[in-house]
């Protein structure tokens, strides 16, 4: 549930649909999420919305899927190294993050690399750009390779709130690459995992299970766990929210 200092005029009816449902799902929650004021709760709500938009920009960026062997990145804005994909010193991390959603199709990389930078694009929208790019200096990015400053946090139960990060766990997989999919959580039993595209829990847990080894015997399936960033501290960074 939500936990807000009375403010008044401040309701899910005003917000658009996409806020509104994602309000809706943290007060129907089990869990208590407290705000200090209705700036913070509204920032949430903004990023969180962005992390869903910019799930489904990438999936239609053209970007492909790819194990780390067979990965690329735009060179005018990425080096590959050992450990993943450095920032070019020359470059802005906000001109490289960009570049992602808009250049698609010179990318390839895989599911976990995919959710960390569409959670660095939804911060670049919701943030100043002068403290993203002081704030996410020296960016690496590969599989769970990602700045402090995002202060990711995992927790066990299966109370998803749009924006959340999920796994589906494969178990009996047939390559490595396939142990299981990282992905967004869209809300009305949708996800969003690169490589496999926005799904159903359903049909996730069936696309998986086509990447079994042979005589594979244990499916696929969603695990009781889920990730977010730290909205409350992000948002002393945030542009100005009309009216708070």
């Amino acid at each position: 549930m939500i936990q807000l200092p009375v403010f008044p005029g401040l309701s899910a009816d005003m917000l658009p649909e996409t806020q509104r449902a994602i309000w809706q799902a943290l007060d129907r929650s089990p869990e208590t999420f407290y705000y200090s004021n209705a700036g913070e709760l509204l920032f949430e709500l903004e990023t969180r919305e962005k992390i869903l938009y910019y799930s489904r920009k990438l999936s239609e960026s053209g970007a492909v899927f790819a194990a780390f062997q067979d990965s690329f990145f735009n060179p005018a804005y990425w080096i590959k190294t050992r450990a993943g994909y450095a920032l070019r010193p020359d470059v802005r991390p906000s001109e490289a993050v960009n570049d992602v959603f808009s250049n698609g199709s010179k990318y390839a990389f895989e599911c976990s690399t995919a959710i960390v930078l569409i959670l660095y694009k939804a911060v670049l929208e919701s943030i100043s750009v002068r403290y993203f790019n002081q704030l996410f200096q020296n960016l690496l990015v590969w599989d769970w390779n990602y700045d402090r400053d995002l202060g990711i946090v995992t927790k066990i139960g299966s109370n998803f709130i749009p924006g959340d990060i999920v796994y589906f766990y494969n178990p009996d997989f047939r390559h490595p690459v396939w142990t299981g999919e990282n992905a967004v959580y869209l809300g009305n039993d949708a996800y969003f995992g690169h490589g496999i595209g926005i799904k159903s829990e359903q049909e996730m847990v069936a696309a998986l299970n086509t990447l079994r080894k042979p005589n594979a015997t244990r499916s696929a399936f969603l695990i009781s766990q889920h990730s977010r960033i730290n909205f409350r501290y992000l948002f002393q960074f945030a542009k100005r929210i009309q009216g708070f």
